[in-house]
């Protein structure tokens, strides 16, 4: 929530630290299901939403990077 009101380039940092918290959500919930701590459903029901913010946060750094990039696309 904090990154969606910085200028684009005070946002990335904000975006890397989302993803890597995601990550470290996505490790632990594995753990869980590892060790048989969750049941399959309920492993499957968090993991499917979690996956999908991993893709829109990893959207999200990907064209914060391109814009904040010094060459314009196209140019070399």
């Amino acid at each position: 929530m904090t990154a969606f009101f910085l200028s684009k380039k005070e946002k990335v940092p904000y975006v890397r630290l989302a993803i890597r918290k995601l990550d470290t959500l996505k490790v632990m919930l594995l753990v869980l299901w590892e060790t048989r701590s969750i049941e399959n459903k309920n492993y499957i029901v968090l993991s499917i939403p979690l996956d999908e913010s991993g893709k829109m946060l990893g959207g999200w750094y990907n064209q914060l990077e391109k814009q904040n990039s010094p060459t314009k696309a196209g140019e070399k």
